[in-house]
C-alpha cells in the first residue's frame, strides 16, 4: 500500500477495511469465490497447494504485497488454499470495489501487476528450490522468507507446520532443523525457531535463495526485509 501514488490511494480508501486475521484462518479456499484482495499489514499468508500427497506452500506474503492476485488478472477462483502462517492485521477490499478502481486507473493497475509479477517470480523460485535443493537448504530459505516479512527474531513455528509448509515429512524437517541448529543457524525449542546467524543460514540457502528478492527490490526500489 506504501507505494501507491496519492491518488490511487484516494480511490481504494473509502472501501478499505481493517481486518485481524488468526493464526490458520483461511482467506480464501481452493476453487471457491475470492471476495476480498487482502494487503497485509503485520503477519504472513501462505498460499498453499493440496495433493494426493498431501499440502504444501507454493508462495507467502507479508507487508510487501497482497494476496488474491487472480483478482487482479480478473479471475475469481484460484486452484489454490490461502491460510495464515503468521497472524497480524491487514487492510482489504472486495473485489468488486478494487476491479472497478483498477479499470479508473492505469497507474493502479500497472502497479498490481508488478506485484504479480514478482510472486510470479517467487513461485518460479519454489519449484526450483524444491526440485533442486535438499530439504536444509529449502527450510533455511523458508526460514530467511520468513524472516523477512516478520520484524524480530523469534518464530512461533511448529515442526508439523513447517512438514506442511514444506511439502516434506514431519521427521525429515525434524532432522533438518537439528543439521541447522547444529551449525549455529538457529535455536529450536518447543513450538518456536530463534534465528541466531542470518548470514549462515544464507549461506546454507545458497541460491534457491535471493533471486525472488532480488527480483523484488529491483520492480519496487525497497527491499522486502523489513527487519528482524
Amino acid at each position: 500500500m506504501a507505494s501507491l501514488s496519492p491518488d490511487d490511494f484516494a480511490l481504494v480508501q473509502p472501501h478499505l477495511e481493517t481486518v485481524t486475521f488468526e493464526l490458520r484462518a483461511h482467506l480464501f479456499r481452493a476453487d471457491q469465490r475470492i471476495t476480498h484482495v487482502t494487503f497485509p499489514e503485520r503477519g504472513i499468508a501462505s498460499i498453499v497447494a493440496d495433493t494426493a500427497e498431501g499440502r504444501f506452500e507454493v508462495g507467502m506474503v507479508g507487508s510487501e504485497g497482497l494476496v488474491g492476485t487472480a483478482l487482479v488478472l480478473g479471475v475469481d477462483r484460484t486452484p489454490h488454499t490461502c491460510m495464515v502462517q503468521a497472524p497480524g492485521e491487514a487492510l482489504r477490499i472486495g473485489a468488486g470495489e478494487l476491479q472497478a478502481a483498477m479499470e479508473d486507473s492505469p497507474t493502479l493497475r500497472a502497479l498490481l501487476l508488478r506485484f504479480v509479477h514478482t510472486f510470479i517470480v517467487q513461485v518460479s523460485q519454489t519449484a526450483y528450490a524444491n526440485a533442486g535443493y535438499s530439504i536444509e537448504e529449502r527450510l533455511a530459505r523458508w526460514l530467511l522468507m520468513t524472516h523477512d516479512r516478520l520484524e524480530h527474531d523469534d518464530m512461533p513455528i511448529t515442526h508439523e507446520f513447517m512438514s506442511i509448509m514444506l511439502g516434506s515429512r514431519r521427521p525429515g524437517v525434524t532432522i533438518a532443523v537439528q543439521t541447522l541448529e547444529g551449525t549455529g543457524a538457529i535455536r529450536a525449542t518447543r513450538g518456536h525457531l530463534t534465528l541466531r546467524d542470518r548470514q549462515k543460514l544464507e549461506q546454507i540457502a545458497g541460491q534457491s535463495y535471493g533471486f525472488a528478492e532480488k527480483e523484488y527490490s529491483n520492480v519496487f526500489q525497497f527491499p522486502i526485509k523489513r527487519g528482524g
